[in-house]
């Protein structure tokens, strides 16, 4: 065996272990460490869609696009770890002293997809070839498990989203929920529901740190997103602990520490940048006369409010300020739907941030 031919079988054997490094960080570790290999081929199906879905088009034509933008990926993720593998074997059997290049390629596609029509003529070529076989199963496998994992999460997270239409409207806002639930079941039955989507951000949190290609993954009706429910919830909970007047509950403010949590960490893992500890007087995204005309409309509904209405701004605004700048940017990276305070305050279209092609995992 030649120098020539070391180099090569060694060349081929680390293309090997890297996409192998790659499928597990992707597949089997829980918890969000970035894969080289994933980011670029998200970011370059991303390209592709968002050539696609320009921000020309309307929202429903982007929506259908991108809706088939995260399982694309998944599918074309697979494509090249299959690829990568076939063409490092290939090296390695040429490294082993297999001739021509096309006999090559035959052999290591023979291996890795079990077909076994290719002869091998040596001990070592056809270790190698059982060594690929169950390398491709193990990659197959790993897939076949991991997607059954990432619906099951998808499906836990639409439930809550699709439950919220019936209290929220549509499209959902925090004032509408709070008045409709003062309406129908008194603002006491309130208390269960925080504590319903506190648990729904700690799924949330576990499930988009572990599988990130979860984030990119559209509701089925395309009026309907996670993460402007998530900016929902957390201004009806704002709204509920700052301006309602009610008797002092911990259950909403637990609620918002979980989510601006669970929004922080998803963010972190895209490089989004934000204030882990901002001031309460920091600003925020909603203006003070959006406010006072949410407030009007909960007096209208007949919910009892809170006479400091300044010291009820200065309130929501703190509570705000914990989730405003990620929940904004979560909106702009997932192409949301129009939501009052969350989506409406962004430029349409799909978006990849810049640290984003330097970090993400499929």
């Amino acid at each position: 065996m030649t120098a020539l031919n070391v180099l090569v079988f060694v060349a081929g054997l680390a293309v090997v272990a890297l996409t192998l490094g790659s499928a597990s960080r992707t597949l089997l570790v829980p918890r969000a460490i970035p894969a080289t290999l994933a980011r670029i081929v998200f970011i370059g199906v991303r390209w592709v869609f968002r050539i696609r879905a320009g921000a020309r088009h309307s929202y429903e034509r982007r929506d259908r696009t991108m809706a088939f933008y995260a399982p694309v990926a998944l599918l074309t993720l697979l494509s090249v770890w299959l690829t990568l593998v076939l063409l490092a074997y290939a090296a390695m059997f040429w490294g082993l002293g297999v001739r021509p290049l096309a006999q090559v390629i035959v052999d290591s596609g023979s291996s890795l997809f079990t077909l076994g029509f290719a002869p091998l003529d040596r001990l070592a070529q056809e270790i190698l070839a059982f060594t690929e076989a169950g390398l491709g199963l193990i990659l197959l496998a790993l897939l076949i498990t991991y997607l059954p994992s990432l619906y099951a999460a998808f499906s836990r997270r639409e439930q809550g989203v699709a439950k919220l239409d019936v209290r929220a409207g549509d499209p959902p806002t925090g004032p509408y929920l709070i008045s409709l639930a003062h309406t129908v079941t008194g603002l006491e039955r309130l208390q269960g529901f925080w504590n319903d989507w506190e648990d729904w951000f700690v799924q949330l949190d576990e499930s988009h740190t572990s599988f990130p290609a979860l984030t990119f993954f559209r509701s089925p009706h395309p009026n309907q997103s996670w993460i402007t429910a998530a900016g929902t919830v957390l201004d009806a909970a704002s709204l509920y602990a700052s301006s309602v007047d009610v008797p002092r509950t911990p259950d909403p403010e637990y609620m918002i520490r979980a989510g601006y949590l669970a929004l922080r960490h998803i963010a972190d893992f895209f490089g989004i940048r934000h204030d882990p500890n901002p001031e309460p007087t920091d600003p925020i995204s909603v203006r003070r006369e959006e406010y006072d005309t949410a407030y009007d409309e909960m007096v209208a509904a007949g919910v009892p409010m809170k006479p400091d209405r300044d010291q009820a701004w200065r309130d929501f605004a703190g509570w705000r300020v914990n989730y405003d700048v990620v929940l904004l940017a979560l909106a702009r990276l997932t192409d949301a739907p129009p939501a009052p305070w969350s989506s409406d305050r962004i430029e349409p279209g799909p978006y990849t941030p810049p640290i984003l092609r330097r970090r993400v995992r499929g």
